[in-house]
């Protein structure tokens, strides 16, 4: 498990840093979106969530979902283009899942994706995650988690 300034960022996932969303292809080739620790450390505690709905198109770098914390309301932006194939239920009962459990319990969307390689190029993993959030968290002026 990687850690930046107190944000855990595990190194097997798949990121779009600039908008704070961590992806994890699973074995029947969904891919499986979240908010990462940093951007729960952002929002606040999360209060709202509002999926897409099952069979929706979602375009790269649109929101598959819409998240509210007392200080921000938002888009998650899908780091992947397809098809909503399930939303969290749990989540949707309580939101604030998002905020004890990012990697886990606490994931947004499961999403079929159109062109998983294509859109896999544009995200980082690994180290280059981690260097990569370090810079943003610099340049964003951030604390820590």
């Amino acid at each position: 498990m990687g850690v930046v300034r107190g944000c855990e960022i595990p190194e097997d996932l798949l990121y779009d840093v600039d908008n704070n969303i961590w992806a994890r292809v699973e074995d029947d080739g969904t891919v499986t979106v979240g908010l990462t620790s940093y951007a729960c450390a952002l929002a606040g505690q999360i209060v709202s969530y509002t999926p897409k709905k099952v069979g929706k198109k979602v375009k790269k770098g649109k929101s598959c979902a819409t998240v509210e914390s007392g200080k921000w309301v938002g888009p998650a932006k899908s780091p992947v283009g397809g098809e909503v194939a399930a939303i969290n239920d749990a989540v949707a009962a309580n939101p604030g899942l998002i905020n004890q459990d990012p990697y886990g319990e606490g994931w947004l969307v499961k999403i079929k994706p159109d062109d998983l390689d294509a859109d896999k190029a544009d995200l980082v993993t690994g180290q280059a995650a981690l260097e990569a959030f370090e810079k943003k968290m610099e340049a964003d002026g951030f604390g820590g988690c």
